[in-house]
């Protein structure tokens, strides 16, 4: 039987370009992959995205998803038959009724809020980004400094609704089997919030001590995870 592609959603304050280190070790496994342009406007709109992705792909599909992006494959796979696996990588696991601003800020730990990211207003909608001299320790503590101010440069800013919206719906998790990666030293998304998530879920959990950027600074243990999930939908 042919590979599953693996699609690839990233979050907010961060491109595709984030899972370029996990792509080569899945491409070396000789695993199709796609790593989706996410819109970061809303999590119905950006899940739309996403599943339009996925239904032009061919044959079965493994969706990972890195921080907000856990929420739009926990969406986008409730309307795509062909998608087998989910993987959250440091993600967001939604229930219904449940936004990602609730979910962080469910757990201590938090270093993401008012006082670390500016507002942009843009057609009368706030945008969201991290203040540069913050975007180290709250996203990127194990990313060496360099690459971390890079990183805060040329971060993606995410509309606010995106991120306070309640999730609407059944999530995918519930039908589908799913795998996570849980980062201890995450100061975005707090380990206690990432382990809630996942239990709930039923997740096969994996942990490591990393921060949030954790597909930059551990993209070998980011594809071990999405491989071993790979690995049953073949």
């Amino acid at each position: 039987m042919s590979k599953p592609t693996i699609v690839l959603v990233h979050g907010a304050f961060a491109d595709s370009s984030s899972w370029t280190g996990v792509v080569a070790k899945l491409q070396e496994q000789g695993y199709p992959v796609k790593a989706v342009a996410n819109p970061l406007r809303g999590v119905e709109s950006d899940a739309a995205y996403v599943k339009d992705v996925v239904d032009g792909v061919e044959g079965p599909v493994v969706l990972a998803g890195h921080s907000y992006g856990g929420a739009l494959i926990t969406r986008a796979a409730t309307d795509t038959p062909n998608v087998r696996a989910l993987v959250y990588i440091a993600a967001f696991q939604p229930d219904a009724g449940e936004s990602v601003f609730e979910l962080s800020g469910r757990y201590p730990g938090a270093k993401l809020g008012p006082e670390t990211t500016n507002v942009l207003v843009h057609d009368g909608e706030p945008e969201l980004s991290i203040k540069p001299e913050d975007f180290a320790e709250v996203f990127a503590a194990d990313v060496p400094a360099a690459t971390a101010a890079v990183l805060a440069v040329t971060q993606r800013p995410v509309a606010q609704q995106a991120l306070a919206a309640p999730f609407e719906g059944t999530p995918a998790w519930t039908k589908l089997p799913s795998w996570t990666l849980v980062a201890n030293q995450d100061n975005a998304i707090p380990a206690a919030a990432q382990e809630f998530m996942a239990e709930r879920a039923s997740s096969t959990v994996r942990r490591i001590d990393a921060s949030h950027a954790v597909a930059v600074s551990q993209p070998d243990v980011v594809a071990e995870v999405i491989l071993a999930a790979a690995a049953t939908a073949e």
